[in-house]
């Protein structure tokens, strides 16, 4: 994997929100991590199938086609071990617990900011 610290980590952002995926991507881009963006968990699962190795996912819950449960719960079954990080603007324990269920390695409310990114990047990334 790219934890190391001469590699660039990848990510992968997976929500239908055009504006919240923009934000994604530029927090990510300013803490130097590389990032690529899908609309929905299909295309999540899709990208994945095709053997693209990604460090981190940051998974919304709703999404048209397939949620975030389903795709993280596909990824699992596919055997994909990529740190999976679920993230929603309902941040009830039900939400945490039915995430943490289907397979993220972590939950996050929405919207994500710099402070909480650069929390999971060091949490998951830095030895």
């Amino acid at each position: 994997m790219s934890s190391n610290s001469n590699t660039k980590l990848i990510a992968l952002v997976v929500d239908d929100n055009k504006i919240m995926r923009n934000i994604e991507v530029k927090l990510l881009t300013k803490l130097g991590v590389e990032a690529c963006e899908v609309y929905n968990g299909k295309e999540a699962v899709d990208l994945l199938r095709d053997e693209n190795e990604f460090d981190l996912i940051l998974m919304d819950l709703n999404m048209p086609v397939m949620n975030g449960l389903e795709a993280t719960r596909l990824l699992r079954e596919m055997g994909v071990t990529t740190r999976i990080i679920g993230l929603s603007s309902q941040a009830s324990e039900y939400v945490r617990e039915v995430f943490m269920e289907a397979g993220v390695d972590d939950f996050v409310e929405k919207p994500l900011s710099h402070t909480k990114l650069a929390s999971i990047l060091t949490k998951y990334f830095k030895n």
